[in-house]
């Protein structure tokens, strides 16, 4: 997705590391190593809440906030503010592909399908919302309802993403979607390897391959860590992809 307009939140990309959920944690790892990483970022949620205290209405501060608690697995809290932002300023409502991420992990498959419907009107470029708005309508309606509702694009989007949409048309496997970032020579690309490989884990376990899916999405998260991710990584779609592991271990054990 493309970042938010609104300035990003100062310290989350450098605070996030390991503190979705334990389950993302090896179990060899002791929880000392966890924690600090987790109350800095309730710190950081607890100074944004005193300072709205002077400024309830403040959009820059709802954002950031929101932010902080989808990061820390607090998706109604997180709705609330992105919903609260809206409220201010109707014109947040389109962009917010971020509402539609905080939905989707909430459960609230529907909303979120519509969300990022609302976001191909502003952006009808950029697959990887059609990718959400897929994942979204599956988790609702099935795959195959999901595919005949498959957005549309025209104009060529950033790698890997062609090769991803294909996969939810179901005219590539997940498997091919890694292949092709072999023989296209992108597989020295990082960012592209991570996006190859969280969508292609995410389809795979949404077409009932559990324990491949989750694999393949545990990869993607390990290509980066906290200081790397918000430097010059996906940013905000590797925090996503540290609750979809961490949602897709607790589906597997199931």
């Amino acid at each position: 997705m493309r970042p938010p307009q609104l300035p990003p939140l100062a310290v989350a990309f450098t605070l996030v590391a390991a503190a979705v959920a334990p389950a993302q944690t090896p179990p060899t790892a002791p929880a000392a190593a966890v924690e600090p990483w987790r109350q800095q970022l309730q710190d950081e949620e607890k100074a944004i809440t005193a300072a709205m205290d002077k400024m309830p209405a403040s959009i820059r501060l709802l954002s950031r906030r929101g932010d902080t608690r989808v990061f820390l697995g607090n998706f109604p809290g997180a709705i609330s503010d992105y919903e609260a932002m809206i409220a201010q300023d109707s014109a947040q409502d389109a962009p917010h592909w971020r509402l539609g991420i905080a939905y989707y992990f909430d459960g609230r498959f529907t909303k979120a399908a519509a969300q990022f419907e609302k976001y191909h009107a502003f952006d009808n470029r950029d697959r990887e919302n059609g990718v959400w708005k897929f994942f979204s309508q599956a988790r609702a309606e099935g795959i195959e309802t999901a595919r005949k509702g498959l957005l549309r694009y025209t104009q060529f989007d950033r790698e890997p993403f062609p090769s991803v949409y294909k996969m939810l048309a179901g005219e590539m496997t997940p498997a091919a979607v890694l292949a092709e970032v072999n023989q296209k020579g992108l597989q020295n690309d990082t960012r592209v390897v991570f996006f190859a490989k969280y969508y292609a884990g995410v389809m795979e376990a949404l077409s009932g391959h559990k324990a491949e899916g989750l694999k393949l999405v545990e990869e993607a998260v390990a290509l980066f860590n906290a200081d790397s991710a918000g430097r010059d990584g996906p940013g905000y779609m590797w925090h996503s992809a540290r609750l979809h592991a961490a949602r897709l271990a607790q589906e597997a054990a199931r």
